[in-house]
């Protein structure tokens, strides 16, 4: 049902070349599906799985099958001369034609613990893959999210500037009714002039924002960056109070991830150690072969006939010494364990810093917040005063051009603080080792 979704939503948006308006969720299930980020991270994944499969393959018994035909040169048949006999007795006629098939099955009994080693490593691998897959799509999650509220704000930010742009050109038609009755001066009109314009250099600054941000988000959501997408998104609500630091550290610490799937690294290479360790014992198999051959090597005298025999057998090989090779291939291993469990206390430490730093940043993004929302109630009730007065000829049109641009710059600075807040409160979320999709 998913996928008949998004392939809906791709004809709409994609092959009809049309306007689709696309909420936050459908951002989040088309640049999921289209992402290449996971789709590599999935083959990773894959990989993982298909080298758990070739180990435990090597400890099962394995079966190869031989075959060749050999033409031999002609020599005279073996015959033996007896004391009674004058007569050489032929023992064994001449065989030009030699045929061969031998069916073999071999066993691993004991290889040092090195297949069941590194079955066990395969295996740590696979699950800290399929850890880091999941961790893939949380990523890419955040990316679309980022690119959302931000083309969100540059939305905001244009409308406020439109409007405001607008608001002024009205302001505009009265001042040059008031300039032709008297009642303001031409340096008045002048003034607003001059705001205006400025204002239309900045639409144009924020209609190319707005621009750039619709083809990032096209980017992250895998459309041709030209779509012609907009988006569907509420005013982000805001938490009355900030969760506890402590409980999302502690969450973080045990739940996040990477941290997870390093852990298994460690076991994995842990592992790893021991199964390098496998040069210093013995090889042990179990053999059996069946052979059927025209002539059978087996059989005296040697007769131009097919013939089936076998064998079994144990085996043992012991690599007694190898110039250091082994103690090499240990040295490595152990090294690499040791780059791992360090890694996973950077890791550890990047959390920590990671939590605490999108922790301060919510924090301040709510204060903003607060301290936006009086800004904007501020700047209208002052903005009411001013046009008021001023259609009543107390306040001059500076004046009310200031107190336009206040309360534009008042609803950017809220639009903005409030994507800031959402940004950083979704950025807490996934350090703390939330699923944000």
């Amino acid at each position: 049902m998913k996928k008949i979704f998004i392939f809906v939503l791709l004809i709409s948006t994609v092959l009809l070349g049309q306007k689709r308006v696309i909420t936050l969720e459908e951002c989040l299930a088309l640049g999921l599906q289209n992402s290449k980020e996971i789709e590599i991270s999935e083959a990773k994944l894959k990989i993982s799985d298909s080298q758990v499969s070739e180990i435990t393959a090597q400890m099962l018994p394995g079966l190869s099958l031989e075959a060749g035909y050999t033409k031999l040169s002609d020599v005279p048949p073996f015959r033996v001369t007896v004391p009674f006999s004058p007569i050489p007795i032929q023992i064994q006629e001449t065989i030009l034609n030699a045929y061969n098939l031998k069916l073999s099955v071999k066993q691993p009994l004991f290889t040092g613990f090195r297949l069941s080693s590194l079955r066990s490593a395969s295996k740590a691998n696979f699950e800290a893959n399929k850890l880091e897959f999941d961790q893939s799509r949380n990523d890419k999650a955040f990316a679309i999210y980022k690119t959302f509220w931000n083309y969100y704000k540059a939305q905001q930010g244009e409308g406020n500037l439109r409007e405001t742009l607008n608001s002024l050109k009205n302001h505009l038609r009265d001042t040059e009714n008031f300039v032709k009755s008297g009642l303001a001066t031409q340096s008045d009109l002048l003034k607003l002039k001059v705001r205006i314009a400025n204002l239309q250099l900045s639409l144009i600054d924020a209609d190319n924002a707005l621009l750039l941000a619709q083809n990032i988000l096209n980017k992250e959501l895998g459309l041709p960056l030209n779509s012609e997408t907009e988006i569907k998104a509420t005013e982000p609500s805001v938490m009355e109070s900030l969760p506890v630091y402590k409980e999302l550290l502690s969450q973080a610490l045990s739940k996040r991830n990477e941290l997870k799937a390093l852990n298994l690294r460690i076991d994995a290479g842990k592992e790893n150690v021991t199964a390098s360790n496998a040069g210093w014992y013995p090889q042990i198999f179990a053999y059996g072969d069946f052979y059927y051959s025209r002539p059978n090597q087996r059989i005296m005298p040697a007769e131009d006939i097919f013939n089936d025999t076998w064998d079994v057998g144990v085996g043992l090989q012991w690599n007694l010494w190898d110039w250091g090779s082994t103690s090499a291939k240990v040295t490595q291993a152990e090294q690499m364990l040791i780059q791992t469990e360090k890694n996973a206390e950077l890791i550890k430490e990047a959390i920590q810093l990671e939590v605490h730093s999108n922790y301060l940043k919510m924090k301040s993004s709510l204060e903003k917040v607060t301290v936006g929302k009086l800004g904007v109630e501020s700047a209208e009730e002052n903005y009411r005063i001013t046009k008021v007065k001023y259609n009543q000829q107390l306040a001059t049109s500076t004046e009310l051009i200031d107190a336009e641009v206040e309360l534009y710059n008042a609803k950017t600075n809220l639009s903005t603080s409030l994507v800031d807040y959402e940004l950083a409160r979704i950025a807490l979320e996934k350090s703390a080792a939330v699923k944000i999709y």
